[in-house]
């Protein structure tokens, strides 16, 4: 059977691409050798936000009195929120099984190997191999897994991975956290809110280390309010999971030091799924773990294409989105720009969130560049206060002689929803003036936004 595209992997990725290819007229499959939806709707984004949405209902149970409401004995059962989250997630697979139906994608189900000429060969569940052509092309999108440390090696139990940390059968008492990143903050929130005892390893000075200095700070200040042990500048020795829970022997500037706990979860970043594709014996080269290709996505071989966590980049799945449909915009014969790496959202969704887009004041800085920087606190905010949501802040770096809007960091409620408007103004090439003659809904979180451009520029009225 010959296609005209066939896509591996039908995560964020995986299926915008296929859609977006039947869209512009090609006929087109696509492989999956588990749950259509990939990890993201499967095992993370989707499923995390589910478990965190629970967490942040049993927090406003705990703290209902501080809105004038009285609970008695609000308690969590950790299997129903478990469960809630698999609903989801399973909800949401399906979804993609019915806009597989709608746009006339061929869903094959199998493991995949890609082979010269652009054919595939696809492997299924019996064991039958078959071969599939491309007409135009194969792209690659088979994501990423937890990536392992020599010294923390996961065996699914006691030292686990983010797969394992959503289906958990018990609420362990005492968890760490190796890692802080996006997977390990989030996590570290959900359980801390559930109740177990959270502490969070990091080997870098600062949680969050791609955020601004500011944002991790203010991270790690409310994290340890709640009750999170932070550990800055310490890395993991070895892990003893030899009696019933687990050892954790971890350095730090003071010496070595012993942490006991019933679970270990190791959060340290992805490693791209490229074993056993086939692209070695295509000829595609690869540097560092990645699929090296051009900036429309094509490899060394004509006609083979990689894009999402498979490729040098952020691994975000609305990147993975973004690049899927650039790439096959540009196969149809369209003209699609190049995508700017540089305007793209990173965001966070433990409470509270964290958002950002572009440089950091370190980096403006470092790069030379002359800037005004504005800050404007939700403590300064009446919806924020009305919220009860006052911890964070909006901090906005623009270039002093032009104006430009070089970066955005936000911390505190809800501000995962608000840095699409940073994307749109950086993309529009608003400036910051622009920015603060630019009408805001009052109340609202977002005024905040608009309040921080002026305190860059010196008018801020609120604060």
């Amino acid at each position: 059977m010959n296609y005209d595209i066939i896509v591996i992997g039908s995560g964020p990725g995986g299926y915008v691409t296929a859609i977006r290819a039947s869209q512009l007229g090609m006929k087109t499959a696509i492989i999956e050798r588990e749950s259509l939806g990939g990890i993201c709707l499967n095992w993370g984004c989707i499923p995390t936000k589910a478990l965190l949405k629970s967490a942040q209902v049993f927090e406003y149970l705990q703290h209902a009195a501080d809105y004038g409401i009285a609970v008695k004995e609000a308690s969590a059962d950790f299997g129903a929120v478990v469960k809630r989250s698999r609903d989801v997630a399973n909800g949401m697979s399906a979804g993609i099984q019915f806009l597989m139906k709608k746009n006339k994608i061929d869903v094959l189900k199998g493991t995949a190997k890609v082979a010269p000429n652009k054919q595939v060969i696809v492997v299924d569940e019996a064991g039958k191999s078959t071969s599939y052509g491309a007409g135009k092309g194969v792209i690659i999108a088979t994501g990423a897994r937890s990536r392992e440390l020599p010294n923390l090696p996961q065996d699914g139990n006691k030292i686990i991975g983010y797969r394992q940390a959503m289906t958990l059968t018990q609420q362990p008492k005492k968890l760490v956290v190796v890692g802080s990143g996006a997977i390990g903050v989030e996590f570290a929130y959900f359980y801390n809110a559930m109740g177990t005892e959270v502490t969070l390893i990091e080997y870098l000075p600062n949680i969050v280390p791609l955020e601004d200095e500011d944002v991790s700070k203010q991270l790690e200040k409310s994290f340890k309010k709640s009750g999170i042990t932070i550990m800055t500048e310490t890395s993991v020795e070895s892990v003893d999971t030899k009696g019933k829970g687990c050892v954790v022997t971890v350095k730090t500037s003071k010496g070595e030091e012993k942490i006991e706990c019933d679970v270990v979860l190791s959060a340290v970043g992805v490693q791209a799924n490229i074993e056993e594709l086939g692209v070695e014996e295509v000829g595609i080269i690869q540097d560092k773990g990645k699929i090296m290709v051009d900036e429309f996505y094509q490899t060394n071989i004509p006609g083979y294409y990689a894009i999402g966590d498979l490729v040098p980049g952020p691994a975000l799945a609305h990147v993975a989105s973004a690049e899927g449909i650039i790439c096959v915009e540009k196969l149809a014969g369209h003209h699609p720009d190049p995508l700017n790496y540089n305007n793209v959202p990173g965001c966070t969704y433990c409470s509270p969130e964290v958002a950002s887009v572009g440089m950091t004041e370190k980096a403006a800085i470092a790069a030379g560049l002359d800037v005004k920087i504005g800050k404007f606190p939700f403590s300064a905010s009446g919806k924020a206060s009305a919220a009860g949501a006052k911890d964070g802040f909006v901090k906005l770096i623009f270039d002093a002689k032009y104006g430009e809007l070089l970066g955005a960091h936000m911390i505190g409620a809800n501000v995962t929803e608000m840095i699409a408007e940073i994307v749109a103004i950086r993309k529009l090439e608003t400036t910051g003036m622009d920015l603060i003659k630019t009408v805001h809904p009052h109340p609202t979180m977002s005024e905040a936004i608009m309040e921080a451009a002026a305190a860059a520029y010196g008018e801020v009225i609120h604060l």
